[in-house]
């Protein structure tokens, strides 16, 4: 405690840490927020952001930290209001109504097939450094990782909110391990050209990174948890950023300074950190945290994507037989089956050559940032107009619309799901051929209750999720 920053103590004191009162405090809900950001995707992403635009990437990480901060106290004070509502979904419908809902739940059980297989590579590429293995050893062993999750899907087994919390502090325990091992190695003429491809690169890759930054509208499921949401929210959302923001930070200078040149072509750049310190133990203690962190964020957006799909296809939007299973502990077997087929069909091409990890993640991030920017811009249209409130949504909301203008053309993928939803939510008739709107009120609720499912038990290893 005494190493905690002045600011921190000032935000977490008056906690009753012995109340006895239901629901979550705020340091278990500031830990599943926490894991809700962090993920897979900072084993990696370093070194593809290095490779765009060198040194400056840091800069790309840097923005989007100060950008996601009006991100993160928009859902707050949205989630603040309306504690009990919660979910993007729910905000989505009652701003723009069904329709926009259906386009939101299109970005996100579509991506699941981009962002798997790239998830899945990067726990392969780390457990092929740990056994000497090369690219195919790599692709074998993201094909078990994919198969293990899908396998767990279809029989039913989840992963509890515990074993994932635990899941999340290993993983920033290896990141703080690997940044204090490496740092007595850091070279300042590393840093040097600063921006080898010009600075517009920055804005590139910093759309790329939001595969690690998804996940802030996570204390919308959770707000309605709170012991005292009043008092806590805004806590946990600052002590939230310090925490991602240290961890980010940390990692992606350590990785600069320490690999230098060699950063861009490095598939396990963790790893390489660790054997600064631990030499030989650093490649199998990497690869066990990697094969776990990159399994769990799959198994859960698998099994809240398969959900999603199923309650799309009872509200008539996507082909009917894909909503069988959608009950109560039900498995959705024909929705995860088209999801394992997409999965599946999309990594054989990253395998063949046909795409690369770099794409997909890029059209993941542009999906998951495109349903942030729905849920801030429904904000707009739910907070009482000129609040202060009001106006940090507004900005909130421009800033992912940025974001994802930088997309390049992965931006066409949830461009073209978004037309898709729209198509399919139109051709939905009822038994005199007027139109309907794709979802009535019991729908509704459904599919609001499913894209909020993505997130609540998968928070600590996520994410979208697949970061």
């Amino acid at each position: 405690m005494p190493l905690l920053p002045r600011a921190v103590l000032r935000l977490i004191r008056g906690v009753d840490t012995n109340s006895k009162k239901a629901g979550l405090g705020l340091f278990r809900a500031t830990g599943i927020y926490v894991g809700a950001i962090l993920g897979s995707g900072i084993l990696i992403l370093p070194a593809i952001a290095a490779k765009e635009a060198g040194p400056a990437s840091l800069l790309a990480w840097g923005l989007l930290l100060v950008f996601c901060t009006p991100v993160a106290f928009g859902f707050a004070e949205m989630s603040r209001q309306q504690p009990d509502a919660g979910r993007i979904a729910h905000f989505v419908t009652r701003a723009y109504g069904p329709r926009a809902s259906a386009v939101a739940g299109y970005l996100f059980y579509f991506a699941i097939p981009f962002g798997a297989p790239a998830t899945a590579v990067i726990g392969g590429n780390y457990i092929a450094h740990a056994l000497g293995g090369g690219r195919e050893t790599a692709l074998l062993a993201a094909a078990l990782l994919l198969a293990a999750a899908f396998a767990s899907n279809a029989v039913g087994i989840r992963m509890s909110s515990g074993i994932q919390l635990v899941l999340m502090i290993l993983l920033v325990g290896l990141l703080a391990l690997a940044v204090a091992l490496a740092v007595p190695y850091a070279r300042a003429e590393n840093f040097e050209p600063f921006a080898p491809h010009g600075y517009w690169a920055v804005g590139g890759v910093a759309s790329l990174l939001f595969f690690c930054f998804a996940g802030w509208e996570a204390v919308t499921h959770i707000a309605g948890e709170f012991r005292h949401p009043e008092r806590d929210l805004k806590r946990a959302t600052w002590l939230t950023l310090i925490v991602v923001g240290s961890v980010y930070i940390g990692v992606v200078a350590a990785s600069v300074a320490v690999l230098g040149p060699g950063l861009p072509g490095s598939e396990v750049p963790i790893a390489e950190l660790l054997e600064k310190g631990l030499g030989g133990l650093a490649a199998p203690l990497t690869a066990v945290a990697a094969a776990v962190l990159t399994f769990g964020p799959i198994n859960t957006f698998v099994a809240g994507a398969s959900r999603l799909g199923a309650s799309l296809a009872s509200d008539g939007v996507l082909p009917r037989a894909l909503g069988r299973g959608a009950g109560p502990g039900q498995v959705p077997a024909v929705s995860l089956g088209l999801l394992a087929a997409m999965t599946a069909l999309s990594f054989g091409a990253a395998a063949a050559g046909l795409s690369n990890m770099q794409f997909q993640i890029g059209a993941a991030s542009a999906c998951f940032t495109a349903v942030t920017a729905f849920g801030l811009l429904a904000g707009t249209r739910l907070l009482p107009a000129r609040t202060p409130a009001w106006y940090g949504v507004t900005v909130a909301a421009a800033v992912m619309v940025a974001v994802l203008l930088f997309s390049g053309w992965t931006l066409v993928v949830p461009l073209a799901l978004a037309a898709a939803a729209v198509w399919g939510g139109r051709r939905v008739r009822g038994p005199s051929g007027s139109q309907l709107l794709p979802f009535g009120r019991r729908e509704t609720t459904t599919i609001a209750s499913q894209l909020g499912e993505v997130r609540p038990e998968a928070t600590p290893a996520l994410p979208p999720a697949l970061r």
